[in-house]
């Protein structure tokens, strides 16, 4: 099993996508959102973000859409209540400085526990928060994990669709960047 998820980031990108922490199965295979029922790739696609649905050993073409991956906690776990408040609160500072350092316009965090954890807020609603993270305007949006059966598909879309939204035109492009474009983000 791989001791740890490596992350997909660039500097400058629309939308860091953040999970809780890896699956097991992501882990193993060392691809974000492995897990055969996750429903990431599929909202992603539905809600607009890529052209095509992306195949969980392909993650690394997010790039191509000017969004990145990480996750909060490093630790893979079967399940995100396998984590304790303390393994938030020790990687708070380094997690926002990571952010800070690749300055998306958006980072999404996939569940409301990773934001609360991070925050120290107890109660978070869905969607756009009036607090920036990392310099980085903040979303929570629904985790699209295979155990998390409160949102259906179509409400998953519906919540990534309007990060989309907000997030403008993103246009795919072949990576990286020239310096040119960058700037130009």
């Amino acid at each position: 099993m791989a001791e740890r998820l490596e992350d997909i980031l660039d500097e400058h990108l629309a939308v860091i996508f953040c999970g809780i922490n890896p699956g097991l199965m992501a882990a193993a295979q060392g691809h974000h959102f492995a897990g055969r029922n996750n429903r990431f790739w599929r909202t992603l696609h539905l809600a607009g973000f890529t052209q095509e649905e992306i195949r969980p050993e392909n993650d690394r073409t997010i790039l191509q859409y000017r969004c990145g991956l990480t996750a909060v906690v490093e630790r893979p776990t079967a399940r995100a209540d396998q984590l304790s408040a303390a393994e938030f609160s020790a990687i708070a500072t380094d997690f926002e400085q990571k952010i800070t350092r690749h300055a998306p316009r958006f980072v999404a965090f996939l569940g409301k526990a990773a934001y609360c954890g991070l925050s120290d807020q107890r109660d978070v609603a869905w969607g756009p928060q009036s607090k920036t993270f990392g310099n980085a305007a903040v979303w929570v949006l629904p985790n699209p994990s295979g155990r998390n059966r409160a949102f259906s598909l179509d409400q998953l879309v519906v919540a990534y669709h309007q990060l989309r939204s907000a997030a403008g035109e993103i246009q795919p492009h072949s990576w990286p960047l020239s310096a040119q474009e960058n700037t130009e983000s």
